[in-house]
């Protein structure tokens, strides 16, 4: 049975400028799957149905439910505090 073992990321805290590049992060992974289930023929449509391949969540990010945007910057946030806890730094160039 697989068992879940993500890296342990509690004692990591984040600095601001890597919480800001949080939602821009979540912004690209929701377009990345968008762009995915596009080319997989999937369109938008008002209820999920996997057989029409249709969900309500191909839009904008901006114009998702918080619910969704929320599940986006989870992922963004656990990967940006994964990141520094294997020792990586993040700096933006000028």
């Amino acid at each position: 049975m697989y068992e879940p073992k993500p890296i342990d990321t509690s004692d990591i805290t984040l600095p601001p400028e890597l919480l800001a590049l949080r939602e821009e992060i979540a912004e690209n992974i929701h377009d990345v799957w968008a762009a995915s289930r596009i080319s997989e023929g999937w369109v938008y449509g008002e209820k999920r149905d996997s057989t029409a391949k249709t969900t309500p969540c191909l839009v904008p990010y901006n114009d998702l439910p918080e619910e969704e945007k929320e599940y986006d910057r989870n992922t963004a946030f656990e990967t940006l505090k994964m990141i520094v806890k294997l020792g990586y730094t993040i700096t933006k160039t000028p």
